[in-house]
C-alpha cells in the first residue's frame, strides 16, 4: 500500500532517500530549507559566476552514486571526466608522477609503481609492502588507530606519507592523518586500490555539483507527482496517530506549516538533526516508553560530531590558461605559507570556465583563519612558483569559499548513529550515520538508500 513520507533535506541523503521511496512505490514531500539543492555539495553563485561551494572527486567505486544518478537519468559518461588512479604532481615541483594504467587489477597498480617517477626504491618497496599486508588482513584494523601510526606500523617512507597517504587520507576523510581512523582509510583504499581497475578511477565532475544529482533528482520526482519545497525548513517533529506531524517555516509554504505524513526522512545536517531530536517530546510517550530521553541520548551522540572545513580558492585567469592535464597535487607547507593541496583546471571540465583554476585545501581550519587576500595571494604565489608560470601569481578575479561544517572529524572509533531511531517510522539519513565510509558524497546516498528501506518496510 503506497504510504506518504515526508523528507526533511534537500541534500545528496535526501535526494536519495527521496529517489528510493518513491521508486518503491510510494509518495514524498521533501523540505529543503536552503534555494539551491544540494547541502553541503550544491552549486553557489559570485558575480555572474556559477561554481561549487566546494572541487570534489568521486571515485569509481561509489556504486550506489552512479546507480542513483543514473536512475534519474544522469548519464555518468558525460557528467564527469574519468581518469585513471593517479597522484601527479607538477615537473619539477619536488613530488611524484604516479599514473595507473588501464590495466587489469592488480596488474594496474604494480605497473604503476614501476613506472613511478619522483620515488626512490625505498618508497615503491614501502608502498608495495603497505597493500599487499593491506590485503591480507582484509583491509581492516582489529582495533582501531590513526592513520599516522598506521603508517608507522608499515614503516612507510617520509616521502611517501607526505607524496601520496597524507594527500589521499586529507582528500579522503577531511581529517589529519594524526587524527584520521586508519579503519576508515583502509575501507576506502579497499574499495579502490583493492579492487577492480574501474573502482581506482577518479570521477570529475563536469558539471556544478546541484546539477550533478540533486536538480536531475528533483525534477525526476516533481514529474512523478511529488512535492519540493525549498526555502522551507523543518522546526518540528511530533508523534500522530499512526505518523509523524511536521511543522515548517518557508516563504514556499506561506508561512508556518503543519501537516501528518506516514513517516520522515530526517536528512538534515548532524548538528540540525540532533537541535529537531532534542526538542521532541510528548507527554503521553515519556510516560510509558521512555522515547525523550533516548532521543536526547540520540541527540547528544550527535551534537558530539566535530565539524572540519573545507575551503576552495577560485583564481580565474585569461581564457587561454589551462594546466597541462586536469588536475594536479600539490606539496602543502602551511608553516611556509603553502596552503593548496590540489589545483583543478575549471576550463578542462566545462568549456565555460576556461582560465578559471580551483585550489581545494581540506582539513582548512587554519588556512581559513587567514584574511582571504592573504590567503589568495600565498595560493596564486603556490601556483606561480610550482608551475614555474609567474603569471599565475596575478589573478584576474579570485574568491575563497569556506564550507565550516564540509564533514565531521573522522577520529578513530568514532560512534556513529544508526539510520534507525527509537521511534517508528522516524529514520536518520546522512553521511554522519554508521557505515565504513567516511563523510563523502557515496557515504550520504547509501545511508539515503538505507533509510528509505527501512522505512519503506516498516
Amino acid at each position: 500500500m503506497a504510504k506518504h513520507f515526508a523528507v526533511a533535506g534537500g541534500g545528496w541523503a535526501g535526494f536519495a532517500a527521496a529517489v528510493e521511496l518513491v521508486r518503491a512505490g510510494h509518495r514524498v514531500t521533501l523540505f529543503e530549507a536552503a534555494r539551491t539543492l544540494g547541502g553541503r555539495a550544491r552549486r553557489v553563485s559570485f558575480d555572474g559566476r556559477e561554481l561549487d561551494n566546494g572541487q570534489h572527486i568521486m571515485l569509481g567505486a561509489y556504486s550506489e552514486t552512479l546507480r542513483i544518478m543514473r536512475a534519474v537519468g544522469v548519464d555518468p559518461g558525460s557528467a564527469v571526466l574519468t581518469l585513471p588512479l593517479q597522484m601527479r604532481y607538477p615537473p619539477g615541483a619536488g613530488g611524484m608522477d604516479f599514473v595507473a594504467p588501464r590495466l587489469p587489477a592488480p596488474l594496474h597498480l604494480g605497473i604503476a609503481l614501476l613506472r613511478a617517477r619522483g620515488l626512490a626504491r625505498t618508497d615503491k618497496m614501502a608502498l608495495a609492502r603497505f597493500t599487499t599486508t593491506a590485503r591480507w588482513m582484509d583491509w581492516r584494523l582489529n582495533h582501531d588507530c590513526s592513520v599516522t601510526e598506521l603508517l608507522e606500523r608499515f614503516d612507510q617512507t617520509p616521502r611517501l606519507v607526505a607524496l601520496m597517504w597524507r594527500p589521499l587520507c586529507l582528500a579522503a576523510l577531511n581529517t589529519p592523518p594524526e587524527r584520521a581512523s586508519a579503519n576508515v582509510f583502509l575501507a576506502v583504499l579497499r574499495d579502490s586500490l583493492g579492487a577492480r581497475r574501474a573502482a581506482s578511477d577518479m570521477l570529475v565532475p563536469r558539471t556544478d555539483l546541484s546539477a550533478l544529482f540533486p536538480d536531475a533528482a528533483a525534477a525526476w520526482l516533481l514529474g512523478k507527482g511529488n512535492a519540493i519545497h525549498l526555502g522551507a525548513k523543518v522546526t518540528g517533529l511530533r508523534p500522530a496517530a499512526g505518523g509523524w506531524t511536521v511543522d515548517a517555516s518557508g516563504a514556499s509554504l506561506g508561512g508556518d506549516w503543519t501537516g501528518i505524513f506516514d513517516g520522515i526522512v530526517l536528512a538534515v545536517s548532524a548538528t540540525a538533526a540532533g537541535g529537531l531530536l532534542g526538542a521532541l517530546h510528548d507527554a503521553e510517550a515519556a510516560e510509558t516508553s521512555g522515547l525523550p530521553a533516548r532521543f536526547a541520548d540520540l541527540a547528544g551522540q550527535l551534537a558530539a560530531f566535530e565539524p572540519e572545513p573545507i575551503t576552495t580558492c577560485y583564481l580565474q585567469y585569461a581564457p587561454g590558461t589551462r594546466l597541462d592535464i586536469p588536475f594536479y597535487a600539490l606539496v602543502d607547507d602551511p608553516a611556509n605559507q603553502r596552503w593548496g593541496q590540489f589545483v583543478f583546471d575549471r576550463g578542462q571540465l566545462d568549456a565555460r570556465q576556461r582560465g578559471l583554476l580551483a585550489v581545494v585545501i581540506s582539513a582548512s581550519s587554519a588556512a581559513a583563519s587567514l584574511p582571504q587576500d592573504a590567503l589568495t595571494a600565498a595560493i596564486a604565489a603556490q601556483l606561480a612558483a610550482d608551475l614555474a608560470r609567474p603569471e599565475l601569481a596575478n589573478p584576474a578575479w579570485s574568491k575563497v569559499i569556506t564550507e565550516k561544517r564540509a564533514t565531521y572529524a573522522c577520529t578513530p572509533g568514532l560512534q556513529r548513529p544508526a539510520n534507525e531511531t527509537p521511534a517508528k517510522g522516524l529514520v536518520l539519513a546522512g553521511d554522519f550515520t554508521a557505515g565504513e565510509y567516511p563523510a563523502t558524497l557515496e557515504m550520504a546516498v547509501r545511508s539515503g538508500v538505507q533509510a528509505a528501506r527501512l522505512l519503506a518496510k516498516a
